[in-house]
């Protein structure tokens, strides 16, 4: 088996879900070259019967992971994945159908390459208003031009600290070599941050995963030629659900920097953090809209998640 696709999923919505496996059904890549390894991770609902017959690729598994939180769940599929190579895919990601090809032929040509995505664009129920674009980057959707980027190192030249490079890829489409995410699962903290779990707004469990890459002697980098599709329903597009997301991504942010050497904030004390959350209250001017609130909401998250001595 030449390649894994790892998909976590917690309470799927039936209809993405069999969109994300319908576009692994049409990859180009051999079928026999891949497999799918679909963790159902504590779900309370989730599709039975003949629906995977309907729409699952060939070489398709089915694995339980108990432990709620997307951790767990993708340190599962990869413990269970047959692959030297591995792709992590979301169960709402449709990938391009040559996506798989293009992933085995990167890691050919480039053999110190350990982790690498590429771009990740919306399809929308109906199209938001326009003030949303702002905030893309918290629903996973990402273009950051039409030209590989490459980093090879967390200490450009005489830094004093690790600096995470803008290239690193984000969870959806991330291609792992077998290598690379051992050395991950390897790390006694890779359990140290909280990532999502449940319906929990956490993240940076991502940022876990490209670091200990990174630590490990592996190259990152963004690859245009990857692109997958986003399905994003009207629930997250909802001002209040953004406003938590970004809290919540901001202080896991500030947390998984500080904890690899890589956070250029210095730590705050609880009444710091409070005093810089009310001044930041009136620098956004919360109250005028939706965006300001959601801006005003991340850096609360920045704040509380440079409280010294926050672990989770």
């Amino acid at each position: 088996m030449r390649l894994s696709v790892v998909i976590p999923t917690y309470n799927p919505d039936p209809g993405r879900l069999q969109r994300t496996l319908l576009g692994l059904r049409a990859q180009t890549l051999p079928h026999s070259d891949w497999e799918v390894v679909l963790v159902n991770n504590a779900s309370t609902v989730f599709p039975r019967g003949d629906f995977f017959a309907s729409c699952a690729p060939e070489n398709f598994v089915l694995v339980d992971e108990r432990e709620l939180g997307l951790t767990s769940a993708r340190r599962r599929g990869l413990f269970t994945a047959r692959g030297d190579l591995a792709v992590l895919v979301d169960d709402d990601n449709v990938l391009a159908p040559d996506y798989l090809s293009e992933v085995a032929a990167l890691f050919s040509t480039y053999p110190q390459m350990g982790a690498f995505g590429g771009k990740s664009r919306p399809e929308f129920v109906a199209e938001p208003p326009t003030w949303i674009r702002e905030f893309f980057p918290l629903l996973a959707l990402r273009d950051i031009g039409d030209a590989p980027l490459i980093a090879s190192s967390l200490r450009p030249g005489n830094s004093p600290r690790n600096e995470y490079p803008r290239c690193a890829p984000i969870g959806a489409g991330m291609a792992l070599r077998r290598a690379a995410w051992e050395a991950w699962l390897r790390s006694p903290s890779t359990h140290a941050l909280s990532d999502r779990r449940g319906t929990a707004l956490t993240s940076s469990g991502d940022n876990e995963i490209v670091l200990h890459v990174l630590k490990a002697g592996w190259s990152v980098a963004y690859f245009p030629s990857l692109v997958l599709t986003h399905l994003i329903p009207p629930g997250r597009l909802d001002a209040g659900y953004l406003a938590r997301l970004n809290r919540g991504i901001q202080q896991s942010w500030m947390q998984v920097l500080s904890h690899h050497d890589a956070n250029p904030w210095g730590a705050l004390t609880p009444l710091g953090a409070r005093l810089r959350m009310a001044k930041a209250w009136f620098n956004h001017k919360a109250w005028t809209s939706p965006a300001a609130h959601i801006r005003w909401q991340g850096a609360c998250g920045h704040f509380s998640g440079r409280i010294a001595g926050l672990k989770k």
